[in-house]
C-alpha cells in the first residue's frame, strides 16, 4: 500500500473516531503565489459556503490558503484533499 493512500486510511478511522459530523472543518495549504494555483483551490471549495483566507508569504513566493468549511463526513473531506492534491506545488498542512 503506498503512503498517500495509508496515510488517507489513518485520517479517514481518526476523523471518524473523533469528530461528530456535519463538522466545521479547516484545511490548510501553501501554494506557489499564482493566480492560477490559488484560483484552482478556491475552485474545489465553491459549492459549500467556504470562508476563504490568504496571505502571501514575506518574499511572495507562496500563499498559504486557509478554508473553513461544514463537511458532511470523513470521505467528503478526503476527497477534497485529493482533489487539492492534483494541484501543481501545492503542499497540504
Amino acid at each position: 500500500m503506498s503512503d498517500k493512500s495509508e496515510f488517507y486510511k489513518k485520517l479517514k478511522k481518526t476523523l471518524k473516531e473523533e469528530t461528530k459530523f456535519p463538522t466545521k472543518y479547516l484545511f490548510k495549504f501553501i501554494v506557489p503565489t499564482s493566480d492560477k494555483a490559488i484560483q484552482q483551490v478556491e475552485n474545489i471549495f465553491n459549492d459549500g459556503g467556504a470562508v476563504i483566507k490568504k496571505n502571501v508569504s514575506k518574499t511572495g513566493k507562496f500563499t498559504s490558503v486557509s478554508i473553513h468549511v461544514v463537511m458532511k463526513n470523513a470521505d467528503t473531506i478526503i476527497e477534497k484533499y485529493l482533489q487539492a492534491e492534483k494541484i501543481e506545488g501545492i503542499i497540504s498542512l
